[in-house]
């Protein structure tokens, strides 16, 4: 597979590299050592795949452009627009053109989001009553000094996309809406801490910020056969998963616990799991479409001042 990377910033390089031999070019309006300054300028018989990692303003026009020219493409999250029959749209390009579209959430590959994914997929906790996710890191003085992203929702659709993705990948699409239960700015222009959340079958509580010094993820999920819980990310190591069984009619449970202390391998197994869509032209935007419906809601309440 002949790749190119699309913006040439820190995701764009950890893709370039990733792809290693697989990239054939690099185009950055800005970067002197990038290879062309606009998509349009490489020719078109000299690659098969784009890995877009651009500013979330730029990503529709060129997404469209790559899709009509029968190029797969992954994209760096969030893939969001206030018009969503964009997003329908995409996906129609792609079916037609039968290549692959693909929003890259490397998360999923954490080794124990796998192991949590398979957990609830063998039905040994039984029925889910709560899932609350926590995701931070301190970026907040780097947002603020960026050119473009601290705006908007901030770190909502920034964080909690990777969060509303974890979600579906663990419990599939909620049936009920979710809310916003708090946004705030206490350094930035827009929101550097937010938490949301939805009470239905699954009661479900997401928090967010960008005000967390040091950078830290936790997941603990309680269910009727036991309970789940994820601390940390391999990139910010150790990462823990511990499993427990519970105990009737009360008690301490049995516990099984595994530790990680390794490099990231989300970006290659993403990487591996891109180019195998791509044999068979599929893609994952029918994910981007409820996510975007989920935070095109919420951006709206944070920025009309709906909160709680």
């Amino acid at each position: 597979m002949r790749v190119i990377v699309l913006g040439l910033g820190i995701q764009g390089r950890k893709r370039r590299d990733i792809a290693g031999n697989d990239c054939v070019g690099v185009v950055d309006p800005y970067q002197d050592e990038a290879d062309y300054r606009h998509v349009a300028d490489v020719p078109l018989n000299s690659y098969d795949a784009a890995l877009v990692c651009t500013p979330d303003a730029a990503k529709m026009e060129l997404l469209t452009y790559l899709l009509t020219n029968r190029k797969h493409v992954l994209v760096e999250k969030p893939l969001l627009s206030e018009h969503p029959e964009e997003l329908a749209a995409l996906a129609r390009l792609a079916q037609t053109h039968g290549v692959t579209c693909y929003t890259a959430y490397n998360h999923r590959f954490e080794p124990h989001f796998v192991r949590m994914h398979e957990a609830l997929k063998d039905g040994s906790l039984g029925r889910v009553y709560t899932l609350r996710m926590f995701y931070g890191n301190g970026t907040a003085r780097l947002v603020r000094n960026s050119m473009w992203r601290d705006q908007g929702a901030g770190v909502l659709p920034d964080l909690g996309s990777h969060l509303l993705d974890t979600v579906l990948f663990w419990l599939g699409q909620p049936d009920e809406p979710f809310r916003l239960y708090s946004a705030n700015r206490f350094e930035n222009k827009a929101p550097d801490h937010c938490a949301i959340g939805l009470n239905g079958a699954v009661s479900i509580h997401l928090e967010m910020t960008l005000l967390s010094w040091r950078n830290h993820f936790f997941a603990d999920l309680f269910a009727e056969k036991g309970s789940a819980h994820i601390q940390s990310l391999c990139k910010w190591g150790p990462s823990t998963f511990i499993l427990r069984d519970r105990k009737l009619p009360s008690g301490r449970p049995d516990e099984n616990a595994a530790t990680l202390v390794q490099p990231d391998p989300t970006w290659a197994l993403e990487y591996r799991h891109f180019l195998e869509l791509c044999e068979r032209g599929e893609g994952n935007l029918a994910n981007d479409i409820w996510i975007n419906d989920v935070l095109q809601r919420l951006t709206r309440d944070v920025l009309e001042g709906r909160c709680p």
